[in-house]
């Protein structure tokens, strides 16, 4: 009781105490989790010029995109192209915004007129435009669709959004002039001309071999091009994969089953209690039924010339007669058996003219279609009795035909291929012959068909073939299985490439993996490995499994890379030889004492060489190639002058001009100083928004965001 009596006294005490306990719990949270201190990372994609782009509006977007892409591009592949089109509105309205750029109602009306033009919805009678049908359109989307009516005002947007940008295009194209002083410059750049003799010490002549490279020599380097170097945050990776493929066993298995179907077979009847007898491949009538329950392709109900064979067998099966069956054979990723079901002479090319009668339900069909499948079979062949009895008639009868196209060729469809047309189509026009009248069904509706001509007759097969996927049956699968459980438990406790190596598995190094990568070479789209190596509680040294399409990966984390200078290893693939290059020119400068052009080569085992009519325009010198720095130091010479050592692109040079011919003087340079403005303009589409974008202030959350 005295102790209860006491914390009464000191309960004001105990309360601040308890509170400032909860604080420094909640304190110490958002300190381990800082982006919850404003949770803007969370709920923001990125800021551009300080505009927010809210993770909400940017997913519905990604999704839109997605399903505009169908199955052609992978969630990242959406994501990607909905982040260029936020970065560029929102950089080109930072714009529009400083300089007031608006579209007004009048202006928004012309472009979508502009734009619906050639849309039949928005057209009156006449073709032309109807405004009152397009704003009846847009109401009735706002009372029926919130999704979209929402479309709708996106697509508004990027109407509006296009015609600012080209505003603010052709603004910075008008003040993109060309001066006169400049046309006069860029005259003399191109007429301005010397005629050179040189020497060139090549690079090549002193090996690589030779020239010593350290690590600090590159980390100078890199730090004198920052720029260059400058890199963002990535992880390197090694990762063995382990492949679910058939095995040798699985593929024997495969071509067995298939020789089987060759052989007839004793299969036990539950309803009769007795065995019953199924005829093999050989013996079988009803091919196509044979083939569709055994095969993992359907059969293909057509005649084939020998071209459209696999190249590997199609002498062989060219060759065989009906009836006769060749296989297992390989080809792609299958094992087959074909037999050669039909051989017939058929042409390459057919002329034929039809009757298009559609009926209710079929492709062909309109608003205008009445008939049903019986009237219009009945209609078709009371035409084709007309036709048959008295052909002078078909044409007069084009007006109850449904093909417009061929109805403007009195009906003809001008020498069509075997597959250009619908098998039904196909089969009448090209397995009758030149004359024959027949009424043919197709998804299209009743075709009363006359076969005009046809050309080039030749041996054609038609080919049964049973085919099987080459697959890992279950023990294969099985075995990959434990074999990459197993890998993963031995390097977990050891090393990774130790262990690789002694179990003979390849191991795959990948660099420099990005937060936003979606590919891993030699794997294609793996957003689950690039995510894992950037969660904040990875280590390296880390290993986990993943499962992929066809097996699994084992991956471990090699390296952190944080933003900022690119490492030594890395940076030499592209440092190096310019560091070399640098020291072979120190060590050919310093060699050299001569002072004239034939001691230099004398002395270096080089020839003196000319270079004739060189200009400022195309920098480049006859048998060595673009060299900005030896150009620029002849023109800075005077006639019979000759240069000190120059360290160009290729070599060491000394250079001794030989004649200078200025270009002549004009009355005007207008017209030079015209090109000069019309190459600015034309640079402006290329380079304008690249230049925005650059001073833009663009803070990407997306790897916080989007999974």
């Amino acid at each position: 009781m005295a102790i209860l009596n006491n914390i009464r006294k000191q309960s004001l005490v105990l309360i601040a105490v308890i509170a400032l306990a909860l604080f420094s719990f909640v304190l110490a949270d958002l300190f381990r989790n800082s982006d919850a201190l404003t949770a803007k990372s969370q709920n923001v994609v990125a800021t551009i010029n300080g505009k927010d782009i809210t993770r909400e509006d940017f997913m519905q977007k990604v999704e839109l995109m997605q399903r505009q892409m169908g199955g052609s591009g992978t969630s990242t592949q959406a994501m990607n192209n909905v982040w260029n089109q936020e970065v560029r509105q929102a950089v080109m309205q930072t714009q529009f915004d400083a300089l007031g750029f608006t579209v007004e109602k009048d202006q928004m009306r012309d472009l979508l007129k502009t734009s619906l033009s050639g849309n039949a919805d928005f057209q009156n009678e006449a073709g032309l435009f109807d405004e009152n049908k397009m704003n009846e359109y847009i109401a009735n989307l706002k009372e029926t669709s919130a999704i979209a009516y929402q479309q709708w005002i996106d697509y508004e947007k990027g109407i509006a959004s296009n015609a600012l940008s080209q505003n603010y295009i052709n603004m910075v194209k008008a003040g993109m002039v060309g001066t006169l002083a400049e046309g006069e410059l860029q005259h003399k750049l191109e007429g301005d001309q010397v005629d050179i003799k040189f020497v060139q010490v090549p690079f090549s002549s002193i090996a690589d071999s030779t020239i010593t490279v350290s690590n600090s020599d590159i980390t100078n380097y890199v730090n004198k091009h920052k720029k260059q170097y400058t890199v963002e945050a990535s992880r390197d990776i090694n990762y063995v994969q382990f492949k679910e493929v058939a095995s040798l066993e699985d593929e024997n298995a495969i071509k067995e089953s298939l020789t089987n179907l060759l052989k007839d077979q004793v299969v036990y009847n539950e309803v009769t209690k007795r065995n019953d007898t199924i005829s093999s491949f050989l013996k079988v009538k009803d091919n196509a039924s044979f083939i569709n329950a055994n095969s993992d392709i359907k059969f293909d109900d057509r005649f084939v010339q020998k071209s459209e064979l696999p190249a590997t067998v199609a002498d062989t099966l060219y060759s065989l007669n009906t009836g006769e069956v060749f296989g297992p054979y390989k080809d792609a990723n299958y094992f087959k058996i074909s037999k050669v079901v039909a051989v017939k002479q058929l042409p390459d090319s057919v002329k034929a003219r039809h009757i298009l009668l559609p009926f209710v339900g079929s492709r062909s069909a309109t608003a205008e279609t009445v008939q049903t499948k019986e009237q219009a079979k009945a209609t078709a062949d009371s035409i084709m009795s007309v036709v048959k009895a008295t052909p002078s008639k078909f044409v007069s009868l084009l007006d109850f035909s449904a093909d417009t196209v061929s109805n403007e060729k009195e009906g003809v469809l001008d020498w069509f291929t075997y597959n250009a047309m619908v098998p039904e189509f196909r089969d009448f026009t090209f397995e009758n012959k030149k004359g024959d009248f027949g009424v043919v069904e197709t998804v299209f509706g009743f075709h009363v068909i006359e076969i005009l001509d046809q050309k080039n007759l030749q041996r054609t097969i038609k080919v049964g073939t049973i085919a099987r996927k080459i697959e890992p049956s279950e023990a294969t699968i099985s075995k990959v299985f434990r074999d990459a459980a197993s890998f993963e438990n031995a390097v977990a406790k050891g090393n990774f490439e130790e262990i690789a190596k002694e179990s003979n598995y390849t191991v795959r190094p990948v660099n420099s993996i990005k937060v936003l990568d979606e590919n891993i070479p030699g794997l294609n789209s793996q957003r689950p490995i690039v995510r894992w190596a950037f969660e904040e509680d990875a280590e390296v040294g880390d290993v986990k499994k993943f499962a992929i399409t066809d097996g699994f990966v084992i991956a471990q984390l090699t390296a952190k890379n944080k933003a900022g200078l690119m490492n030594t290893q890395d940076a030499s693939v592209t440092a190096l030889p310019a560091i070399r290059k640098a020291k072979k020119a120190d060590i050919i400068k310093n060699r050299i004492s001569a002072t004239t052009i034939e001691d230099v080569a004398k002395a270096e085992g080089q020839t003196v060489r000319t270079a004739l009519a060189i200009n400022m325009k195309t920098p480049t010198v006859t048998g060595v190639g673009r060299e900005p720095k030896v150009v620029g130091a002849a023109f800075g010479l005077k006639e019979g002058e000759t240069s000190n050592l120059i360290e160009g692109e290729n070599g060491v040079y000394m250079v001794q001009v030989t004649k200078v011919t200025p270009a002549v003087e004009l009355a005007n340079y207008q017209a030079f100083a015209n090109q000069v403005a019309q190459q600015k303009q034309s640079a402006v589409d290329s380079r304008l928004y690249t230049a925005l974008k650059e001073a833009a202030e663009i803070e990407d959350n997306r790897a916080n965001t989007v999974q």
